[in-house]
C-alpha cells in the first residue's frame, strides 16, 4: 500500500513513530509481520516477468525488498519527512552506498575532515582507489567549503553533530554553496536523531543513519539507512543496493521497528539526563572540559540552539590524559566501555584507542581527539545515580 504523504503531514513525529508503514496482512496482526523469506513465488511465468520488468510493483528477492523492510523504509521516510529510504545492512554499509552510488571515476567530492573513523575511510581512502578526487575541510569554515568546490564535485559529506567532538557544522549554509556547483549534501544524522534534527529541511539533499545506534537503542541489532527523494532513492541508490548486496535482513528491520515505537520518548529523556550530566561534569575540578551542544559554553552553542531541539544524548570530556582517562573509565560500576552508543545503557568510549584509532595523533589532534578526550554515550538509567558513578570514579581516577 503507497505512504498516504498527506495525511502524514497532519500527524506528529511520536505517532509516526508508531504507526506509518504499517501494512497489515489477511490476520490483522497488531505488530508488524516478520517476513522471514528470500524469495517470492509468482501465480505464472508471466507474472514473474511483469515484476521483474517493473510492470508490477511487487517484491522479488529480499536483497532487492522485503515486505517487512518495507515498513521500516516508510515509516522513517514518514518521520524524516523524506521521499523514501533504502535500508541497509549497517550504518556503514549506509554510508559507502550513499556515496559510491553516485559517483564515478573524475568526479570530485568535499568532506568535513571531522568524521567518524570508518567514514574517514571511506572517503579519504576507498573513494581515491577508484579515482575519485576528495578534499577534507574544516567544516566549521565556510570559507574552506566555498573554496573547496569544484565544478566536477558531485557531491559534500558531514556529520552535525560531528563524531566524537561534537561539532556543529551550518547544514543549510552548506548546502547553498553545494548547490551552487550542482553537488548533492550527504548528511549523517546518527547523534542528533530524527528526533532533534531534521537535514532535510535545513537545505540537505540525502540522510544517512547508523540504525544500530539510537533508532534500535538496545544494543540488538546492525542496520543502517539512507533517506532522500524518490529520485535518488530509485534511480540512484537502489539500483547500486540490488546489485551489490548490503540490504538489512527482514529480522534486522523488524527489530528497528519496534525501535522506532519508542525512539521518542527514549531520546527525549537520554538527552534531559545527558544536560544534567554535563552541567555537573563541567563543574568538576577533575574535568578539564566537557563538550556539550546544550551548554552556552559548547563553541557553536548558537547553532546548535538554531539546528537541533536539544543538546541531544551524547557528551565528550576531557580528561588530561590516557592513564587519568583509562582509571576514570575501569572505575566505573554503571556506565560500560562499549564502542557503540545511543544504547538504553550508558557507553564510554576512548576515541584515540578504539573508533578513531586508525589515524595517526596529528591527524587525532587536528580533530581535537585528544589522549584524555572520552566519549559519553547517555542512556535511561537514572541520572542520579549515573552522577554517582562519574564522580566516584573521577575521584577513583586520582589514586595512583
Amino acid at each position: 500500500m503507497p505512504r498516504d504523504e498527506s495525511r502524514e503531514r497532519d500527524l506528529s513525529p511520536r505517532t509516526l513513530m508508531v504507526h506509518a508503514g504499517a501494512a497489515r496482512s489477511q490476520h490483522g496482526e497488531m505488530s508488524e509481520a516478520l517476513y522471514l523469506t528470500q524469495g517470492f513465488a509468482y501465480d505464472s511465468a508471466e507474472a514473474a516477468a511483469a515484476r521483474f520488468n517493473g510492470a508490477d510493483d511487487g517484491f522479488v528477492y529480499a536483497r532487492y525488498g522485503n515486505p517487512t523492510v518495507r515498513m521500516f523504509e516508510e515509516r522513517i521516510a514518514a518521520l524524516e519527512g523524506a521521499e523514501d529510504a533504502f535500508a541497509t545492512a549497517s550504518g556503514m554499509a549506509a554510508v559507502n552506498a550513499a556515496m559510491t552510488s553516485q559517483l564515478k571515476a573524475g568526479d570530485h567530492i568535499v568532506a568535513a575532515r571531522a568524521l567518524f573513523g570508518s567514514c574517514l575511510y571511506i572517503v579519504e581512502t576507498l573513494l581515491p582507489r577508484f579515482g575519485v578526487a576528495v578534499n577534507l575541510v574544516d567544516g566549521l569554515d565556510l570559507d574552506q567549503w566555498r573554496r573547496a568546490m569544484r565544478p566536477e564535485t558531485v557531491a559534500v559529506f558531514l556529520e552535525s553533530p560531528s563524531n566524537p567532538t561534537l561539532e556543529i557544522i551550518d547544514i543549510a549554509a552548506v548546502s547553498e554553496i553545494a548547490h551552487g556547483v550542482g553537488a548533492r549534501v550527504v548528511v549523517d544524522n546518527v547523534f542528533a536523531t530524527p528526533v532533534f534534527q531534521r537535514p532535510l529541511a535545513l537545505g540537505a539533499d540525502v540522510v544517512i543513519y547508523s540504525a544500530t545506534k539510537h533508532i534500535d537503542g538496545q544494543g540488538r541489532c546492525l542496520g543502517g539507512v539512507v533517506l532522500g527523494t524518490r529520485r535518488f532513492i530509485r534511480d540512484v541508490l537502489e539500483p547500486y543496493m540490488k546489485h551489490t548486496g548490503g540490504a538489512m535482513s527482514p529480522f534486522n528491520a523488524w527489530v528497528m521497528l519496534k525501535g522506532l515505537e519508542t525512539l521518542d520518548i527514549r531520546a527525549r529523556a537520554q538527552a534531559l539526563s545527558a544536560a544534567e550530566i554535563a552541567d555537573t561534569l563541567a563543574d568538576h575540578p577533575l574535568v578539564r572540559r566537557v563538550i556539550y551542544p546544550g551548554r552556552a559554553d559548547h563553541p557553536q552553542f548558537e547553532m546548535a540552539s538554531r539546528q537541533l531541539q536539544t543538546g541531544g544524548t551524547m557528551i565528550a570530556l576531557d580528561l588530561g590524559d590516557q592513564e587519568t582517562a583509562f582509571r576514570f573509565m575501569n572505575a566505573l560500576r554503571i556506565v560500560l566501555i562499549s564502542n557503540n552508543l545511543g544504547d538504553a545503557k550508558t557507553i564510554i568510549t576512548h576515541p584515540r584507542t578504539t573508533t578513531h584509532q586508525r589515524l595517526n595523533e596529528e591527524q587525532r589532534l587536528a580533530l581535537g581527539i585528544g589522549p584524555g578526550l572520552l566519549r559519553l554515550s547517555i542512556g535511561l538509567e537514572s541520572a542520579d545515580d549515573l552522577i554517582a558513578d562519574l564522580t566516584n570514579a573521577l575521584a577513583e581516577s586520582q589514586a595512583r
